[in-house]
């Protein structure tokens, strides 16, 4: 799979994409996170044995992007506001991201109006 055109922030809580392809989808940051790949999050492998060993809890700034950081050319890694980095997006994982959780633009809208500025 070959990386997005572009990556861009609509606001605090979606992230956009669009693709060489023309697919373009925006999520919420919060379903990116909770793909995060790493062990810590999904557990690992360890003697051909499946192992947790990340607990799911939820910590401030745990859903607030700070940065995605291109690694190599096969993927991002996220850096998050409560300091969890480890997890490394392949091209491919995050194209099914994007896919699996594409917000629709009623959703968008409704998201915009609601972190609007009162």
């Amino acid at each position: 799979m070959v990386p997005p055109i572009s990556i861009t922030r609509r606001n605090a809580a979606v992230l956009c994409s669009e693709w060489a392809d023309g697919f373009l989808a925006c999520i919420l940051l919060s379903a990116l996170r909770e793909a995060c790949p790493c062990a810590y999050c999904t557990g690992e492998q360890i003697m051909g044995q499946s192992v947790f060993v990340g607990i799911k809890t939820y910590a401030p700034g745990m859903n607030e992007l700070v940065s995605l950081t291109t690694i190599g050319n096969y993927g991002v890694q996220a850096t998050w506001g409560d300091g969890h980095d480890t997890g490394i997006y392949t091209w491919d994982m995050l194209r099914k991201i994007f896919d699996e959780n594409a917000l629709s633009q009623a959703d968008l809208r409704s998201i915009d109006s609601e972190l609007e500025p009162k």
